[in-house]
């Protein structure tokens, strides 16, 4: 176990600390979603004959680097320290963010933007530790949500294709990424100035075998998830390959974390019971969450023949309620609520939600669409925010970064793990009840042909929302077995009397900042 030194900061250091973890959480939102609404002008420049059959992996390039790298960002941050690893993953996205606006080739950006999210997984996981450790000695044991994930979420949900879009259209395509550069400057310099936090005075090891195998399961499973069914047969000899792998990568995982002396994903967190429902409540979250948010995207233009840009602005009430959640999370603390109500509460208006989009038809009122995705707003904002901090909450002090990038490392894979069921039960019912062809040849149809393939489309769906339904269901039932009170456990408190001396004088003897 390493030495953990206190850190020494003022109040207003904290503050500034804050400020800078919303930012870097809202560039992290943003990126994750912005080029989607700008691929077109992106491939209309880099490459107008070929580009489009690259889309699917500019698109991946993100989302598989920020997901690998996860393990090992939360081991980073319990060996060296949150603070030097948040610097690096700053400096790591704007660097990929400075190459995807130099980008002269489609390969160009889609490397840059892998690189680009290596460095923002660690911006939206490290930054949840680094918040946690901003917390003075009084906050930490308070009890309050403060869903600061949920707020900036629900904004960065609203503006990612919205500001995309703008860029795209009255600007240039690159300004999505020049964009980040200086606000990521100064958070980087104000980070290295402002941030005091903890440091681990012992040194440990760093098992990279097992971050290694962390991230070939985690990138052959997205890729199996995102390309089965879709660019090739489940049946095809690449998917069952990859499968294969991804099956013994998890197996060299699991045995190397269960003999490694310095773990990434320590099996030991899973015997403590608010991590283990924590870990698969966000999994279940992450799957239906992937299942709402594109299905309802492909419903409103498919069905509705709303636009793609216009149809990222029903995402707006959704953004509102995860918003609002995160506003009144502190108030609703104070009231009673516990972590257990907050997850439970959650868990339960999600469901609702998509029973409600389960029902929709070809003519249903635009507005129950709305009302659906403000209801689901409420409750994956009550999700977000208490499942990181009941987690945080119960790890041992020493294993905080693992646990906290664990929660992130779940809801990714269960959000490809739900891409992947969802698709294949819209293609199988569409085939099923179809007029023949894919869901892709909808638009070419015509008179009752074209009635018929929406019909089939639109049941569908209704069955695709009432499996997310059932999915959610099972993580409402989880939810109702975490303990109606979260203990911490002895290691995270333990101290000396020294210690606890040091840390209670270090906020009032702080020296002022340094000018």
């Amino acid at each position: 176990m390493s030495a953990v030194m206190p850190a020494v900061m003022t109040h207003r250091q904290r503050i500034i600390g804050f400020v800078l973890c919303i930012a870097t959480i809202l560039l992290a939102v943003l990126d994750t979603n912005i080029v989607s609404a700008a691929t077109v002008p992106i491939v209309s420049d880099l490459d107008p004959a070929h580009g489009v059959d690259k889309i699917p992996w500019l698109i991946a390039a993100y989302q598989l680097a920020a997901t690998a790298a996860l393990p090992l960002y939360g081991k980073l941050c319990d060996v060296i320290g949150a603070k030097k690893v948040f610097i690096g993953a700053v400096a790591t996205f704007l660097a990929g963010s400075a190459l995807c606006g130099m980008a002269g080739s489609m390969g160009w950006l889609i490397a840059a933007r892998a690189l680009q999210g290596i460095g923002g997984g660690g911006l939206m996981s490290v930054t949840m530790v680094v918040l946690r450790e901003l917390k003075g000695p009084e906050e930490k044991d308070g009890g309050k949500g403060g869903s600061v994930g949920g707020i900036i979420a629900g904004a960065g949900m609203a503006l990612g294709p919205w500001l995309g879009g703008v860029l795209a259209d009255h600007a240039d395509w690159r300004w999505i990424f020049y964009v980040n550069l200086p606000i990521g400057l100064a958070v980087l310099a104000a980070a290295v100035r402002v941030l005091r936090l903890p440091a681990h005075s012992t040194r440990r090891t760093i098992d990279f075998l097992g971050a290694g195998l962390a991230a070939a399961f985690s990138t052959m499973l997205l890729l199996v998830t995102q390309w089965g069914g879709k660019n090739h047969a489940w049946s095809s000899p690449l998917i069952v390959g990859l499968s294969t792998a991804t099956v013994a990568a998890f197996a060299l995982f699991v045995r190397r974390q269960a003999t490694a002396a310095e773990p990434v994903l320590p099996l030991g967190l899973f015997r403590i019971r608010e991590i283990r429902y924590g870990f698969a409540i966000q999994g279940l979250v992450g799957a239906a969450m992937m299942g709402s948010m594109v299905y309802v995207m492909i419903y409103l233009q498919v069905v509705r023949g709303i636009a793609a840009s216009s149809a990222g602005l029903y995402l707006i009430p959704m953004a509102i309620g995860m918003t609002a959640v995160g506003l009144l999370s502190d108030r609703l603390a104070t009231a009673g609520w516990s972590q257990k109500t907050f997850v439970v509460s959650g868990t339960v208006c999600a469901s609702a939600a998509l029973a409600l989009l389960a029902t929709l038809s070809t003519d249903t009122s635009l507005w129950t669409v709305r009302a659906a995705l403000l209801l689901m707003g409420v409750g994956f904002g009550q999700l977000i925010g208490q499942l990181i901090q009941l987690v945080q909450d119960t790890a041992p002090a020493e294993q905080l970064g693992v646990a906290t990038t664990g929660v992130r490392f779940f809801q990714t894979l269960g959000g490809a793990l739900g891409a992947a069921l969802f698709g294949t039960v819209l293609s199988r019912v569409y085939a099923a009840r179809g007029p023949g062809g894919t869901t892709s040849t909808i638009g070419g149809l015509t008179g009752h042909a074209h009635r018929q393939a929406l019909d089939a489309f639109v049941s569908s769906t209704s069955v695709v929302f009432w499996s997310a339904t059932a999915v959610m269901i099972l993580a409402a039932v989880l939810a109702t077995r975490l303990p109606a009170g979260i203990r911490r456990k002895p290691e995270a408190e333990a101290e000396t009397a020294e210690a606890a001396e040091v840390k209670a004088t270090a906020f009032t003897t702080a020296p002022p900042l340094p000018r």
